[in-house]
């Protein structure tokens, strides 16, 4: 018999159960077809069908717009890191990048590497807890993009506005918080991510560019990065990672079931919501995020005495709840809430914080 455990994993995470339940009917024989999606050739009829019907359904869930180019690509988000500017920022040219932490930073850096890069704003002043309001930012009137991360998975703070960046394009890391709620991509340039918190398993990463910002990638661009050859190839100019590409459709199509980004972006709400409240109730938990920034699917939380957290860790373990450590570079807890982990799985963990608070504070 299988243990039950809920899964605050902060990626690879959690997958929906009925998506892995189908997989797993599926595993060895895909509709029929007496191979399984692993076996097939990507090229075949029965994968490109697959492959079809995945950006068909990412399409209707996120509205993406006819002038948009889905790509399913490899590599991760650290991978864009580099692609973004290999196609967007020409030589000698500036970007524009706002640092809200860890995963900024990672771009910010590999960005350097192409070419000049203007912090337009920092929250580093406050140590990471907030995300610079646009008033604050200084723009580059040159710039060839704007750069966010639209969700600090270590640091826990999520834009839930989008920036207004005129005729300069907006290019979005949107890896930890994409589909969970209701996003107008017309907004943006360009919006990637990796596919291991909301979309599927790791080794997939999906891009969504518009049209016009294909084909300016510069000389030295590797072909497997460049979104013009990409999107000429339908995302096949190299094998691609065809199971994880399956497997992000079957999540499509669960999402669907479920009503849809508006209809998941209520549950998330509410798990958020649950979960927050818990953390502020006495102070005998803390999170230091600013209130309105705080993120809804990536949860950092401290105990009053950090001498508490391994038997807090130990304890919640015993109660099925795992992966609850927090990110090496802070301490803590962290709690990720993506889409497919349910309502019930919070109420879990903040029953075993008020036990916890209870018997220790």
């Amino acid at each position: 018999m299988t243990k039950r455990v809920w899964n605050f994993s902060a990626g690879p995470a959690a997958m929906p159960e009925p998506v892995l339940q189908r997989a797993q009917a599926e595993l060895l024989d895909w509709n029929g077809s007496g191979m399984s999606v692993m076996e097939m050739s990507h090229r075949g009829s029965h994968f490109m069908s697959i492959l079809a019907k995945a950006e068909a359904d990412l399409r209707a869930l996120l509205a993406i717009p006819p002038n948009y180019r889905v790509l399913f690509l490899q590599g991760g988000a650290l991978a864009q890191n580099a692609a973004v500017p290999l196609n967007l920022l020409p030589a000698g040219g500036v970007a524009d990048y706002v640092d809200t932490g860890h995963w900024a930073q990672k771009s910010i850096a590999e960005a350097h590497k192409y070419g000049r890069v203007n912090i337009a704003a920092s929250s580093a002043d406050a140590e990471y807890t907030y995300v610079p309001p646009q008033s604050a930012w200084q723009l580059s009137t040159d710039a060839s993009y704007v750069h966010i991360t639209t969700n600090e998975t270590i640091g826990g703070v999520e834009y839930f506005w989008i920036p207004d960046t005129g005729a300069i394009p907006l290019v979005a890391d949107a890896s930890s918080h994409i589909l969970s709620r209701p996003v107008d991509v017309a907004r943006f340039g360009i919006i990637y991510a990796g596919a291991q918190k909301n979309i599927g398993p790791a080794g997939l990463t999906v891009v969504i560019v518009r049209d016009d910002l294909a084909g300016r990638a510069r000389r030295e661009c590797p072909s497997v990065f460049d979104y013009a050859v990409q999107a000429k190839a339908d995302s096949m100019f190299n094998t691609p990672a065809t199971f994880a590409i399956y497997l992000a459709g079957l999540t499509f199509e669960w999402l669907l079931a479920q009503g849809g980004l508006a209809a998941i972006e209520r549950v998330n709400v509410a798990k958020a919501q649950a979960l927050y409240a818990a953390i502020d109730r006495t102070g005998f938990y803390r999170n230091p995020v600013r209130p309105q920034d705080r993120s809804r699917m990536s949860v950092p939380f401290f105990l009053r005495d950090p001498k508490l957290d391994a038997a807090f860790l130990e304890g919640a373990k015993a109660r099925g709840l795992v992966q609850l450590k927090g990110h090496r570079a802070v301490g803590g807890m962290r709690a990720s809430l993506y889409n497919a982990m349910p309502l019930a799985g919070v109420v879990a963990l903040t029953d075993w914080m008020q036990e916890f608070e209870a018997t220790h504070g």
